[in-house]
């Protein structure tokens, strides 16, 4: 997620108290933003000739604030910003703030906005846009209302409601030289309420050296703070709010500070999901990339997906729904093992090539093999700008923001959310599927955040119990069935990466062809429960009370075969296309509370790194 932070300050401070240039305290806020992750940085300050001065760069903060001279700007009211790429590529030209025509309007933006593509038509024959974001559109936008309405105020809001999609929106105009104006929808952002002026931040962190009087704002708020004082509407009602009684004062030790609260990254990752998953979707539904890489696979004339750890996971749910919809084989294989399988590829295959970081160096050279043997490579990739995503010939972004944790957790769900959009624009291009189904498809993958974070609240408390018993075990099994098996891969995953308990995962049916032997008195076994597989599951689950496993159960179905299982995880009913979002908070929960519970650190498992970069 993008880093935000706009400082206003008293005029009288400038003269008596601060003794830091307005550049030097806004680069100090973003260094401690740069948790969040980004590629871009900048600064816009209203100077002290009366001009808004705008700097950025691609790179990071230090060297770009060195090499741009941020600390030499001064002024008392400024705006500053890191980026991470969601809409065109990290440059000097996408970074942040953005301005309108006449440079008279400085904008920065965290967020996705859905119908850009909409507005820009609209906007294009009028205004010179800069930059590929979806950000830049914003700031034309109200430069055109300001021009109909000459009240900054007013044209700020009803471009607002022109948008659609997540937007933390702050901006510095010289149309109003006192004023820094925002907006908030399911974008994070906050005020601070200071003695020395107000503040305005993505994050708690980059406000704690001014103050601790924190105003968090709710989705559809809108207003402005001037140095003294702070106006908040809503948007959805008109009614005004007084600040003043939502002040809350923040006591945060400033590591705290960055993970939001929570002790770990990992965990605030995991809680993370239903707004990476709401950002994901909205990109998608915007996203022109789709249809163009739907059309090419749907001409194929062999799918292969290529991925390594987590991501080979999604790419195996990506596989399923694949064939699900475009009734087509896909041959999907761990990245390691390219070489086998790029001697055989022709012109007319095409591989689908899956990574988090866009640099796993197995997954690399997959591409590149089978690029050389003539296939076309289409990726999906959390981080723009990437080797993997320069190198594909076309490549579809997930928006899951940086992921601190080494362990994927919210990439790893926003890539099954986009191989499922993916899968069935294919079988839609294929004629499998027709407009009302896609759509219908489209409305319930709207629905994977809310569903992610309702798995989240209703599982937590009863895995946290969990844990204490799974911590003190050295084995667990995890099995499935469909699309229940490679969720299972992936559970099994977490628990060896972040609590160290060995674990090992199968289609449930293929349990008793061998590793049925070693099931002894309270072994645990977990049964990913899908809706595909409940008469069969009931079996497997049967046979291993007979071995007198200590069975468990994650299932969104009421099923009396399922309840033979000692321990029921109940999670939100849901439908197929959705099970994999309700069922993988659960055990990603498990992971990390396993791991506490031992003494671990969850966000550097041992002997792991975050980007995988050796063969």
């Amino acid at each position: 997620m993008c880093g935000i932070i706009g400082i206003l300050l008293k005029k009288n401070v400038k003269a008596s108290k601060k003794t830091d240039s307005l550049g030097k305290m806004l680069t100090r806020g973003l260094h401690t933003l740069e948790y969040r992750g980004y590629d871009s940085v900048g600064i816009c300050i209203l100077d002290n000739n009366g001009s808004l001065v705008l700097r950025k760069g691609k790179g990071t903060i230090s060297n770009v604030s060195r090499k741009l001279s941020f600390n030499t700007l001064d002024g008392v009211i400024g705006i500053g910003h890191t980026r991470w790429a969601t809409h065109g590529p990290p440059n000097d030209i996408n970074a942040h703030p953005h301005f309108d025509c006449k440079e008279k309007i400085a904008i920065i933006h965290n967020g996705i906005i859905k119908n850009y593509l909409t507005l820009k038509k609209e906007l294009k024959n009028t205004h010179v846009f800069r930059s590929e974001t979806d950000t830049e559109v914003i700031v034309h936008l109200i430069e055109e209302k300001y021009e109909e309405t000459k009240d900054f105020y007013k044209a700020f809001k009803e471009s607002v409601r022109r948008l659609e999609g997540s937007y933390a929106l702050v901006v510095v105009t010289l149309h109003d030289k006192e004023k820094l104006f925002f907006a908030k929808k399911e974008s994070p952002l906050i005020i601070g309420v200071g003695r020395n002026g107000n503040y305005v931040a993505s994050d708690i962190p980059a406000l704690l050296e001014h103050t601790n009087k924190i105003i968090p704002l709710n989705d559809n708020e809108i207003g402005w703070i001037s140095p003294n004082s702070v106006f908040i509407e809503n948007m959805a009602t008109g009614e005004i709010e007084e600040p003043s009684k939502r002040i809350i004062t923040v006591n945060w030790k400033p590591e705290m500070a960055r993970k939001g609260g929570y002790p770990h990254y990992m965990i605030k990752e995991i809680h993370e999901q239903p707004i990476a998953l709401k950002s994901t979707f909205d990109g998608l539904v915007s996203d022109d990339r789709i249809v163009l890489a739907a059309n090419k696979i749907s001409e194929a004339k062999r799918i292969f997906i290529s991925a390594a750890g987590t991501s080979y996971h999604a790419g195996l749910m990506t596989k399923f729904f694949i064939e699900k919809y475009a009734r087509q084989p896909v041959y999907a294989f761990i990245s390691s093992e390219y070489k086998h399988h790029s001697t055989f590829v022709q012109e007319g295959d095409v591989l689908l090539v899956i990574s988090q970081s866009g640099e796993t160096i197995d997954t690399l050279k997959a591409l590149r093999a089978f690029k050389d043997g003539g296939a076309t490579v289409i990726s999906i990739t959390n981080v723009l700008g990437s080797a993997i995503d320069r190198e594909s010939d076309l490549s579809i972004p997930t928006r899951a923001g940086p992921e601190i944790g080494v362990a994927a957790t919210k990439t790893f769900t926003t890539q099954i959310l986009t191989g499922i959009y993916l899968a069935a624009h294919i079988g839609y291009q294929r004629g499998n599927i027709n407009a009302t189904e896609l759509k219908e498809i489209s409305s319930q993958l709207s629905q994977a955040g809310s569903v992610t974070g309702k798995s989240i609240v209703k599982s937590e408390g009863i895995i946290r119990e969990l844990s204490e018993t799974i911590s003190q075990k050295n084995n667990a099994y995890f099995l499935g069935r469909g699309i229940g098996v490679p969720l299972a891969m992936e559970a099994a995953l977490k628990l060896k990466e972040i609590a160290y308990i060995h674990a090992e995962a199968y289609p449930a049916g293929e349990s008793k062809h061998g590793p049925i032997a070693i099931v002894e008195k309270a072994f645990p076994v977990f049964f990913m429960v899908t809706s595909d597989s409940i008469e069969e599951i009931s079996g497997n689950i049967a046979e291993m009370n007979a071995r007198e496993a200590h069975t468990i159960a994650l299932t969104t179905q009421l099923d009396p075969g399922i309840e033979k299982a000692q321990t029921i995880i109940y999670l939100p009913p849901t439908t197929q296309i959705l099970e994999p979002f309700v069922l993988t908070p659960p055990f990603q929960l498990l992971a990390y509370y396993s791991a506490v519970r031992l003494g671990y650190d969850p966000d550097k498992p041992r002997n792991l790194a975050k980007t995988v970069t050796v063969e």
